[in-house]
């Protein structure tokens, strides 16, 4: 049984610092998944804290035979999310938090291209599709698996693949009405840039 297994079994056994050490691990990825699906950090927290919320009323329905751990918050979060899309039916601005990472030493006009190309990427990604967003969050920007994205998102693993591959077309063609030729080119670089 791994570390996070045990800890799930902890967390059904009424164990608050099995709770907080699996929050520990995990609720940096659950913030990110949420962030890049809202586009909007309040909503983001709101996503992270209710993902948690839910797993101490859920946790004895986790299987680990069907998912690693991370996957399982996940969905959680992944159910969360989309309920607040399907409420709010508008696309947020992200809050540019990498940006203020970058290294002092770029100048002014590197970073101001930097952060146009990034901020261009992101309104793509937060313009696709909820189901074609979702995979381009979880495989690119969670760096997850299509086994465990498909456990995500409940789907077949040939879904995850055919949608992301979808998505991917819809975004350099997205960059091209944008920007030309250029900003799709420069695509594979940026969005590593906000990952």
């Amino acid at each position: 049984m791994d570390q996070d297994q045990q800890l799930i079994r902890l967390i059904c056994e009424g164990d608050r610092e099995a709770f907080s050490a699996l929050y520990q691990r995990h609720h940096r990825s659950v913030f990110t998944y949420a962030l890049h699906m809202s586009g909007d950090q309040q909503a983001a927290e709101d996503v992270m804290q209710e993902t948690f919320t839910g797993l101490m009323q859920s946790a004895g329905s986790y299987d680990a035979e069907r998912a690693p751990v991370i996957a399982f918050l996940l969905g959680i979060a992944r159910n969360q999310v989309l309920r607040r899309l399907r409420y709010e039916h508008r696309y947020l601005t992200l809050v540019d938090a990498e940006v203020e990472a970058l290294s002092a030493s770029e100048n002014s006009s590197q970073l101001t291209i930097r952060n146009e190309i990034v901020e261009t990427v992101r309104k793509s990604v937060l313009s696709l599709p909820t189901h074609y967003r979702e995979v381009v969050v979880l495989c690119e920007l969670q760096e997850m698996t299509y086994e465990e994205a498909a456990s995500v998102l409940a789907c077949p693993v040939g879904t995850v693949r055919s949608r992301l591959n979808r998505a991917r077309k819809m975004l350099i063609e997205k960059l091209r009405l944008l920007h030309g030729e250029d900003a799709a080119e420069a695509a594979p670089d940026s969005e590593r840039c906000y990952a």
